[in-house]
C-alpha cells in the first residue's frame, strides 16, 4: 500500500532512499523495522483509488454514484453528523428496480439474458431476458399496489431459488416498498418471528421447494406461521411451482401468482430517497429477538454496481455465477442486485455441489453456460474433493471460460485453495465481508490490477472506503502482524447497514459500544507489513491455551494439509489446568487405507511440528459429516457448546442437524459431551 500501517505517507517522510541500480518507483517501497523493502504486491491503480477513498471520500463516492440513474440529484454526498447513522447521497432519489431492469431495456438490451436458472431438481434450464423480467416485475408490482402496498411498506418473500424470487424482490422495490426475504426452508416458528416483527402487508411465497429426495411444503409452513402470529398480512401471493399437493388456498387471503399478474397493468417505478430502506435481512439464528439488518437504497446500489468490475473483473458481456441462495446476503448482493445493476448475465443454480446427481455439477455449469467468474464458499470445494478426489466427474467438462474464483463466508484453508486452483486452473481469491456490510470489506480487486496471488491465508486488502484497523484487548492499535480485534474506523462507506430494523439502540450497543469511533466486526485477525488483512476467526474462536492466544483456523490449516483429511472443524474445550485446549473433528477421504487412530497420531505430530507444543493438541475425532448452515458455514459454536456440556441450541438454518448425533458419539468416546440425553436426537 502507499501508506504504512500507521498511516504515514512514504512520499512525505522526507527520508532519502539510498541510490541503487533498482528501477522501481518509490511507491513500490514499504518501510518496516529494518528500513525500506520492496513491496511485491504493489498496485498503482489500487493504491491511488484506495487513497482517494480515504482522503477525499465525498469526491470519490460522488463519482461512484454517477454510474446509477437518479430521478433527483443528491444535495450532499456525506452526512456524518450523527454517527454511527451515517447517510450518503443525501436528498438524492432513485429506484432500485429501474436501475436493475428498466434502464437496460430502454437502452436496447431487452433481449439480453439476465438470469439462467439451472435446476437439476427439475432437470431444466430456463433463461430469462431483461425484457421478460421487466414485463413480469411491472405487472406483479401493479398487483401489489392493488393489494395496498405503497412506499415504505414491508413485503415478506418466502420462496426457493427460482427467477420468480428475483421478480418478487424487484416488484416490491419498484413500488418503493421494502422486502424481507426469508430463506425457503426455515420452519414455521422462525417464519412467524419474522412476520410478527416486520408486519408485512403482503407475503409472496411458493407452494413448495425442492431438495434432493425431499419436497418442502412452503404453503403448509406459511399457514402454520400465520396461524401463530397476532399480525396477519392482507394478502398472500402463491407461486404454484409444481403440481404438488400442499395446503389449500384461503379464498379470502390467498391468490395465485398468475392470477395476480393478470390483475393489473404494469406499474411505474416509485423513486425513494437514497437513505430509505431497500430491504431487511434477518441474520441466521434469529429467535425471540429478531435482528433485522436494514440496507439503504442509494449507497448499496452504487457500491454493488461498482464492485462488479473493480473487485470481480466482470466485463459487460460476461457470465457471472454466485453459488448461494437468495435468502442470504450473498444472494441479495450478487444473485439479484449486483449483476442486474451492471447489466450482465447471472446464473442461478438450484442444486448441491457434490450431488444432483454427481460431484461434476460445478464443472458442468461452467462449461454449459460459459461462466467467467464464480463466487462460492470454501465448503463447496471441500465436499467436491471428498466425493470426487481424482476429479473423475469434473474431467468430463471444459472450464476454459472461467477466469477467477472468489470465496467468502468460511475460513479458506490453504490446501483447499491449492486444490481448487490446480483443479480449475484459475486464481482462487479469498475475501471477507459480513451480512452487515453487504459487500467486501477486504478483497483482491481484480479490476484495480491487484496481484492475483496474494499472500497465503490473506483475505486481501481493504476495499475502498474501509479504514480497517486492529485493536488489542486494551483498545490500542496493534503492531503489524499482531493479533487483535478487527475494527473499521467510522464512517462506514456507502452500502453497509444503516441500522437494525426497529432497534436503533441495539444497533449502537452491538456494533459501536465496545470500541467507540469504530465498527466492531467481532472478527479476530491481523494486518501484515504490506497492508494485507488476515481474518483468523470470529473473536470467540480464538482459544486461550495456558495464556497463549491460538487461532482455531491456524490449527485447521495444519489439519487440512493431511492428505487423508477432506474437512475439519477445530473448537476450544475446557481443560482444568490449561483453561482451554483445541478439539478437532475431521472427515476422512473415502479411499484412505489408514485408521482414524493412525491419522489422529499423525495430526498430533503435524500440529506440534507446525504450531508447537503450546497448542496442547491431543484431542481429535473422526466423524462422517460436519453440521453446516444452509449457506455453507460450519456450526463451530454449537460443536463447542456440545463438547463443553452447554445447552445445545440447533439453529433452524442448520442443513443437517443429525450430524450432531455422530459427533456426540465420537465426543463421548474421549470423555466429552457427557450430559447429552440419550433421546436428544430422536
Amino acid at each position: 500500500m502507499i501508506t504504512s500501517f500507521n498511516g504515514t505517507d512514504l512520499e512525505d517522510t522526507g527520508e532519502m532512499i539510498p541510490k541503487t541500480n533498482i528501477n522501481f518507483d518509490i511507491k513500490d517501497l514499504h518501510r518496516n523495522d529494518n528500513g525500506f523493502v520492496r513491496n511485491p504486491y504493489y498496485s498503482y491503480k489500487y493504491n491511488e483509488i484506495y487513497k482517494k477513498s480515504m482522503e477525499h471520500p465525498e469526491e470519490f463516492w460522488a463519482q461512484v454514484g454517477q454510474q446509477l440513474t437518479w430521478s433527483k440529484p443528491w444535495k450532499k454526498v456525506l452526512d456524518n453528523s450523527n454517527q454511527p447513522f451515517t447517510k450518503w447521497f443525501v436528498g438524492g432519489e432513485l429506484n432500485a428496480c429501474y436501475n436493475a431492469i428498466d434502464r437496460h431495456v430502454e437502452s436496447g438490451k431487452g433481449h439480453k439474458i439476465a438470469l439462467i436458472h439451472d435446476s437439476p431438481m427439475t432437470n431444466a434450464v430456463r433463461k430469462v431476458t431483461y425484457g421478460e423480467l421487466l414485463n413480469k416485475v411491472s405487472h406483479l408490482a401493479g398487483a401489489l399496489a392493488k393489494f395496498g402496498v405503497t412506499k415504505g411498506d414491508r413485503v415478506i418473500i418466502y420462496m426457493p431459488l427460482i427467477p420468480e424470487t428475483v421478480m418478487a424482490m424487484l416488484a416490491v422495490v419498484r413500488l418503493g416498498a421494502v422486502h424481507s426475504v426469508v430463506f425457503g426452508g426455515f420452519a414455521a416458528p422462525e417464519l412467524a418471528h419474522r412476520i410478527e416483527h416486520a408486519r408485512p402487508k403482503v407475503i409472496i411465497a411458493a407452494n413448495c421447494g425442492l431438495e434432493p429426495n425431499k419436497i418442502i411444503k412452503y404453503k403448509d409452513i406459511l399457514n402454520k406461521a400465520i396461524a401463530w402470529c397476532s399480525f396477519k398480512p392482507a394478502k398472500c401471493v402463491i407461486f404454484q411451482r409444481r403440481n404438488i399437493e400442499t395446503a389449500a388456498l384461503d379464498k379470502d387471503m390467498d391468490i395465485l401468482w398468475e392470477d395476480a399478474l393478470s390483475l393489473a397493468g404494469p406499474h411505474p417505478c416509485v423513486p425513494v430517497e437514497a437513505n430509505d430502506p431497500l430491504y431487511i435481512l434477518y441474520t441466521s439464528g434469529t429467535t425471540n429477538k429478531p435482528k433485522g439488518v436494514q440496507r439503504p437504497v442509494g449507497g448499496h446500489l452504487a457500491t454493488l454496481a461498482w464492485t462488479m468490475w473493480n473487485v470481480y473483473g466482470m466485463g459487460p458481456e460476461d457470465v457471472w455465477w454466485a453459488a448461494s441462495d437468495l435468502g442470504w446476503v450473498v444472494g441479495h448482493s450478487y444473485i439479484c442486485y449486483g449483476p442486474l445493476l451492471y447489466g450482465i448475465t447471472s446464473v442461478m443454480y438450484e442444486g448441491k455441489p457434490d450431488r444432483t446427481p454427481d460431484p461434476g455439477q460445478y464443472f458442468r455449469i461452467i462449461e454449459q453456460h460459459g461462466v467467467n467468474a464464480l463466487f462460492t464458499v470454501p465448503t463447496s470445494f471441500r465436499v467436491i474433493k471428498r466425493e470426487d478426489p481424482t476429479i473423475r466427474f469434473g474431467r468430463n467438462y471444459d472450464t476454459k471460460t472461467l477466469r477467477s474464483i472468489f470465496v467468502a463466508g468460511e475460513h479458506l484453508d490453504y490446501e483447499t485453495k491449492r486444490w481448487a486452483q490446480h483443479t480449475f486452473e484459475v486464481p482462487v481469491l479469498n475475501h471477507w465481508w459480513q451480512t452487515e456490510t453487504g459487500h467486501a470489506i477486504t478483497a483482491t480487486c481484480v479490476g484495480l490490477d491487484q496481484h492475483l496471488d496474494p499472500p497465503k491465508f490473506s483475505t486481501g486488502m481493504p476495499f475502498p472506503g474501509y479504514d480497517v484497523r486492529v485493536l488489542t484487548s486494551r483498545g490500542k492499535e496493534a503492531k503489524p502482524n499482531e493479533l487483535g480485534r478487527l475494527v473499521i474506523k467510522l464512517p462506514l462507506p456507502p452500502g453497509t447497514m444503516s441500522t437494525l430494523y426497529q432497534a436503533p439502540e441495539q444497533f449502537c450497543k452491538i456494533y459501536f459500544t465496545e470500541y467507540p469511533g469504530y465498527y466492531d466486526t467481532m472478527d479476530a485477525g491481523y494486518i501484515d507489513d504490506f497492508g494485507y488483512v488476515y481474518v483468523t476467526a470470529r473473536d470467540d474462536d480464538i482459544i486461550n491455551v495456558a495464556g497463549h492466544r491460538i487461532s482455531t483456523a491456524a490449527i485447521e490449516d495444519v489439519i487440512m494439509a493431511h492428505p487423508d483429511v477432506t474437512d475439519t472443524a477445530v473448537v476450544g474445550v475446557h481443560e482444568s489446568t490449561k483453561g482451554e485446549i483445541p478439539l478437532c473433528l475431521f472427515i476422512l477421504r473415502k479411499d484412505t487405507l489408514k485408521t482414524p487412530n493412525c491419522i489422529h497420531n499423525e495430526l498430533v505430530t503435524m500440529v506440534r511440528d507446525t504450531i508447537g507444543p503450546i497448542a496442547a493438541f491431543h484431542l481429535s475425532v473422526a466423524v462422517e459429516q460436519l453440521p453446516r448452515t444452509r449457506s455453507g458455514k460450519t456450526c463451530r459454536k454449537q460443536i463447542s457448546d456440545l463438547a463443553n456440556d452447554k445447552l445445545l441450541k440447533i439453529s433452524p438454518s442448520v442443513e443437517n442437524p443429525l450430524a450432531f448425533k455422530d459427533i456426540v458419539e465420537g465426543l463421548q468416546k474421549i470423555g466429552y459431551a457427557r450430559n447429552v440425553p440419550p433421546n436428544f436426537f430422536l
